[in-house]
């Protein structure tokens, strides 16, 4: 068993590495988080500290759903790893558009091609392993909550 484990364990931690490091580099990118403090808030905002936790356990998740699917023996994989990786470029994507180029309307939009691409993702990913989609949604929870945030923060900061 324990051989099998760590025959696994380098898939499972590149799987991982990517969002994780991805999120890092786009983190890195856009620039201070303190550039959030200059906007007007919706209501319901969080506090500043909470965006890099849910980031940080959406990125783990994310990444062990797409070894779990990668490692699975559905013939649908290829394609389903295909989408993951465009709603991932679109998901690093979204804080450039925001924080750098503060371009609000734009970011809002990316977030409901986000969503939209995730909620495609959660439907093909449950062809290939249920654990997989299951650890999927809470990441379509957060995006339509992101998507509130987004929309708010350009309306009120025309």
């Amino acid at each position: 068993m324990r051989k099998r484990l760590f025959k696994k364990l380098p898939s499972l931690l590149i799987a991982v590495a990517i969002p994780l490091g991805g999120g890092a580099l786009s983190a890195w990118a856009s620039g201070p988080m303190d550039r959030r403090e200059g906007f007007v808030q919706p209501p319901l905002s969080p506090p500043g500290w909470a965006f890099p936790v849910a980031w940080t356990i959406l990125y783990l998740l994310m990444g062990i759903a797409s070894w779990r699917i990668y490692k699975s023996a559905c013939p649908k994989k290829n394609g389903t790893l295909a989408l993951y990786g465009v709603q991932l470029a679109v998901n690093l994507f979204w804080p450039l558009l925001f924080f750098r180029l503060e371009m609000l309307g734009a970011a809002f939009f990316a977030a409901l091609l986000l969503w939209a691409l995730v909620f495609a993702l959660i439907g093909r990913a449950a062809d290939c392993d249920k654990p997989a989609a299951w650890m999927l949604a809470p990441y379509l929870l957060w995006l339509t909550f992101a998507a509130y945030l987004s929309l708010g923060t350009w309306f009120l900061n025309p």
